[in-house]
């Protein structure tokens, strides 16, 4: 569904709106954050602990993929995080993610998103970690939208580790953002920004995708326009 380049110019003439929406972990920062998270909240022993009770079904999804790789986090995430207080949980993953962020934080991805904000684009978050600390960072950057995988609170306020929803990976990502989309900014042109095969439904769902992976033109998202090709498109 990407468009060609004269395709994406006469949606700007025709002055559509637009939305600008980017995967987290690995693009506008480097590497991933789940484990780092994990460690934060529980302590590198506990985390360790828990990947091992789970290590049969991380094996299974790193090859299999897809629902394989939904249960095995939601296992993991059981293991390590059931039973906190939701409440302090949620405290100190904000301090996580923003300083997770500012150490991570791709340079290059934040001159893009700076690029969509002077032009007025609304600018989403849409990720498969936890909305936790994803929520607070996507806040400090001035972004209008976070979608991310919420986690499920007992009703006595624990964090339980199962997943309120579904992990926001695949084709999560674009039906979600689709959802919030038509309802705040309906019609609009969207561009969306990733690195990984876990945004491959979202970029193939957007009207200009763009592959920010390190792998290039050896990477799953090698369909799809780079960085450094797409930036005269945005004006």
């Amino acid at each position: 569904m990407t468009q060609s380049v004269p395709e994406a110019r006469a949606g700007a003439r025709r002055e559509r709106p637009v939305v600008a929406a980017f995967d987290f972990d690995g693009t506008l920062t480097h590497g991933g954050s789940v484990w780092p998270f994990l460690a934060e909240l529980r302590g590198p022993l506990s985390v360790v602990r828990a990947a091992t009770v789970v290590l049969p079904r991380l094996a299974v999804a790193a090859v299999v993929g897809g629902k394989a790789t939904d249960d095995a986090k939601e296992a993991l995430f059981c293991r390590a995080l059931a039973g906190l207080d939701a409440d302090q949980a949620a405290s100190r993953a904000a301090v996580f993610g923003r300083a997770h962020y500012a150490q991570r934080r791709r340079l290059d991805v934040a001159s893009r998103v700076e690029q969509h904000r002077r032009q007025g684009h609304r600018l989403v978050v849409v990720s498969a970690s936890p909305e936790l600390y994803v929520g607070p960072v996507a806040d400090d950057l001035g972004f209008d939208a976070v979608i991310a995988t919420r986690l499920a609170v007992s009703s006595d306020g624990r964090l339980t580790g199962h997943y309120d929803g579904r992990n926001c990976r695949g084709q999560e990502k674009l039906r979600r953002l689709r959802q919030w989309t038509e309802a705040h900014v309906a019609g609009a042109l969207l561009w969306a920004y990733g690195n990984s095969a876990g945004d491959l439904d979202l970029l193939r769902g957007a009207d200009v995708g763009v592959d920010v992976g390190r792998f290039g033109p050896l990477g799953k998202l090698r369909a799809f326009r780079r960085l450094r090709d797409t930036a005269e498109l945005i004006g």
